[in-house]
């Protein structure tokens, strides 16, 4: 697992907020997890300055993150190839 970031900001009931570390970058599209491994939703979004970015997080169902909690990715970040 992979950390993708502390939660800074919840907007509104289905997107969450997180800083990133501007070396590791989660993956677009990737699945978010808790400390728990329960699944919380998908990155959706990077944006901000190249050195301190963020991560948009849309949840399944409703955000049930608290402010401060760390969120993780699992795999290792590389892009894969489809199986299609």
């Amino acid at each position: 697992m992979k950390l993708v970031g502390p939660i800074i900001k919840i907007c509104g009931s289905h997107t969450l907020i997180l800083r990133c570390d501007a070396a590791q970058l989660p993956r677009l599209y990737g699945d978010v997890l808790d400390r728990r491994l329960k699944p919380v939703g998908k990155v959706v979004d990077i944006f901000g300055n190249v050195s301190s970015p963020y991560a948009a997080v849309s949840c399944r169902g409703g955000c049930s993150g608290r402010l401060g909690e760390k969120l993780y990715t699992k795999g290792d970040g590389k892009w894969q190839k489809s199986k299609n």
